[in-house]
């Protein structure tokens, strides 16, 4: 095995072989390496999908090795420490690859541990996760089993990728309770560590109608802390009209948890990372996406300090900018590609119903369709469900979109 790259990328999730099938669209006798230790790739989108029962899990797999641009070399290692001032990293198995030139796009950490008692709740009880593919299944499990009651969705006061995410399988849940005339025997609550329920006023706007139709609870800056699973009691941390913190607990039948998220610990306590950010992001420069401290150095991608919506739409139009402007500086060129912050989510509202959020660093709408999208549409959902699976898997990690 080579200990030595051109380009080295960590990481070999959406962006980081985005990033690796662009670079080689644009100039094939590139020497790349991307380093990751895992066996299979995730479309984690469908997951939401997958919690309210209408996609087959399964769909959203498959080998890495087999989504790695053919060009491009798999180095099945797992990073433990960067050495950016002499252009080095060590991994966990003690070997070490030097480069010319580094892409960080290791994905985000989900931090489990910060709930307590969740890892020990999360699969029974009723207590369940659409953000891994182990567990996304028994929250259609017990959705489906459940005859009324209460159902918590909660979403922690941290950044999270898909920060629609704990609202989509809500609005799911609710419907589904609604078709099955289950609504009398039930009561649906939103607790959130935030403060607003989207941050975009266009789209807010419409989910706060959305919230009204299915007669949701909305409980913002209550943050989840910790679950007891058997008895089936989540406490949440919060203020007090004193402006005390208190900690408020709450019964529930189904709980649907989305873990407080983070920089994965190895990006954490590097160089890379921004300086007493506890949550570790990498320290980029928002619109160029190089590194503020190491020029040779790039990132994009969830772990990344950027400002915008971390999702998949934000990591399509962050790949360009990186691979231009790292194309760029490998010719001694000034750096002339911005990114302007684009996010979108497709917040599903409803079994067939879709509003297609997209917006920038501002949290301006930056719409791409020729209507106004602020509006739930059977043909958003049709792109949800079948457009985006397949541009994802044959045209994104490609590098032709």
């Amino acid at each position: 095995m080579k200990n030595h790259y051109q380009i080295l990328i960590v990481g070999g999730g959406n962006a980081g072989i985005s990033v690796a099938a662009q670079l080689l669209l644009k100039d094939s006798k590139l020497n790349i390496g991307i380093i990751d230790p895992s066996e299979k790739h995730y479309y984690q989108p469908a997951w939401s999908l997958v919690g309210g029962g209408i996609y087959d899990i399964k769909k959203t797999i498959r080998n890495e090795a087999d989504v790695i641009p053919d060009k491009a070399h798999l180095i099945k290692e797992a990073v433990s420490e960067f050495i950016p001032d002499e252009s080095l990293l060590i991994c966990k198995s003690g070997a070490k690859f030097s480069y010319d030139f580094l892409v960080v796009a290791p994905g985000i950490q989900l931090d489990w541990d910060k709930v307590k008692g969740l890892k020990e709740a999360i699969g029974k009880n009723g207590v369940c996760s659409n953000y891994t593919y182990a567990t996304a299944p028994y929250t259609w499990e017990t959705l489906r089993n459940l005859k009324g009651g209460k159902f918590i969705f909660t979403n922690p006061n941290t950044p999270i990728k898909c920060g629609g995410a704990p609202q989509k399988i809500m609005y799911l849940a609710a419907d589904y309770l609604r078709k099955h005339d289950l609504t009398n025997k039930s009561e649906v609550h939103f607790y959130s560590g935030g403060g607003i329920i989207f941050g975009v006023k266009k789209y807010a706007d419409v989910l706060n109608k959305v919230i009204k139709r299915y007669g949701i609870k909305t409980h913002f800056n209550n943050n989840l802390v910790e679950i007891d699973g058997p008895n089936q009691i989540a406490y949440f941390e919060t203020k007090n009209e004193a402006g005390e913190t208190v900690i408020v607990e709450q019964k529930f039948d189904m709980l649907h948890v989305t873990p407080p998220q983070s920089a994965p610990d190895f990006i954490k306590s590097s160089p890379l990372a921004v300086k007493n950010n506890p949550l570790g992001w990498v320290d980029l420069n928002k619109d160029t996406l190089q590194h503020n401290s190491y020029p040779n150095i790039f990132g994009c991608g969830d772990a990344g300090n950027t400002p915008n919506a971390k999702t998949g739409a934000a990591v399509r139009k962050q790949v360009p900018v990186l691979v231009a402007n790292l194309l760029s500086l490998m010719k001694a060129q000034p750096l002339t590609e911005k990114y302007n912050g684009y996010g979108s989510c497709p917040l599903i509202t409803g079994y067939g119903k879709l509003m297609l959020a997209e917006f920038d660093y501002n949290n301006e709408p930056l719409e791409t369709f020729p209507f106004n999208q602020a509006k739930e549409r059977w043909s958003m959902w049709l792109l949800k469900t079948l457009v985006l699976p397949w541009m994802y898997w044959n045209r994104i990690l490609t590098g032709k979109a």
